[in-house]
């Protein structure tokens, strides 16, 4: 089981296996995974949650893992997009009975490729040697690159807090621009119980608050003031057939997340507090010429821009 908006991988790895996906509703504040659904999916079919932190947002993962707990649920924790969040008091990755963790060439954590599982379950971590066979021949990583992980290492968490701080000072910013609505973000002057990671940081799209002015025209313009804001995922739903997966009851959270979410990359999350300034000043000049702008685009350009 997994959420009907994650990386469309996520779920080609269970189609993989031969397994049948079970996608489930999100939240309609942060589109994480909504877990107080799950307490109504009853089925001695299901063997485990596939869970993902997505673009700044957090999984309760407490209740989750209270969850699996009694249904005999296993938990793998998907934080390709969070190493080094602090979730409920732990780090990302260690609610689950296993985490994963990418190294590819955009990641906060960066080797070019390849990446990282860990487990506090001796039974699992043997299974993976088994697979793997001697560590690394399946996923291969060269001790060059491993060894370039260690001082992004070292770095991680003053880099995280600098991306959060700048996150929430954006957010405040954007959400001062009509019809757009960032993920709500948890205040960073407490002692680490929640602090989330930002590989992306999220912002609902409304539209119609945009004179009508498509989401993806919005990005395009964002890119060309040279701010990497693009769309996010497409709900796993709508991009694979109905007889390869199952779902209990509708998603539509998950729709919206699949027309309206806007993601912005995290490099300029490390930039300055004027920097952080010039993004929501070009959004909200995007907002005041969206007429302008949507009757320069013809509506043949749509299809290149993917919608």
């Amino acid at each position: 089981m997994l959420a009907a908006y994650d990386f469309e991988a996520n779920i080609k790895n269970v189609l993989a296996l031969g397994a049948m996906p079970i996608l489930a509703e999100i939240r309609p504040d942060d589109a994480q995974l909504d877990v107080s659904r799950l307490a109504d999916i009853e089925s001695p079919r299901i063997k485990a949650v596939l869970v993902s932190h997505l673009h700044g947002g957090i999984v309760n993962m407490p209740a989750l893992r209270e969850l699996a707990d009694r249904r005999g649920w296993g938990i793998l924790e998907d934080v390709c997009q969070s190493p080094g969040a602090w979730v409920y008091g732990k780090r990302a990755g260690t609610w689950g009975d296993v985490g994963v963790m990418s190294f590819g060439g955009s990641k906060l954590l960066t080797a070019g490729r390849g990446g990282a599982i860990f487990s506090a379950r001796d039974d699992v971590m043997q299974r993976i040697r088994l697979h793997v066979e001697r560590g690394n021949d399946l996923s291969p990583l060269s001790e060059i690159q491993s060894a370039l992980l260690l001082p992004q290492l070292s770095k991680l968490d003053e880099r995280n807090s600098v991306r959060a701080k700048n996150a929430l000072r954006l957010a405040e910013r954007l959400g001062s621009v009509a019809g757009l609505t960032p993920f709500p973000h948890p205040k960073l002057d407490i002692p680490r119980p929640t602090q989330p990671v930002h590989y992306k940081l999220a912002a609902w799209y409304d539209r119609d608050a945009f004179e009508g002015l498509r989401r993806e025209t919005f990005a395009v313009a964002m890119r060309a003031e040279g701010i990497s804001f693009w769309p996010g995922f497409r709900g796993l739903h709508r991009t694979h057939s109905n007889r390869r997966f199952r779902s209990f009851g509708p998603l539509s959270n998950a729709d919206r997340a699949d027309e309206q979410l806007l993601v912005l990359h995290h490099p300029v999350l490390l930039g300055s507090e004027s920097e952080i300034e010039l993004i929501a000043e070009a959004a909200a000049t995007i907002r005041r010429f969206a007429a302008a702008i949507r009757d320069a685009v013809p509506p043949t350009a749509y299809d290149e821009l993917g919608r």
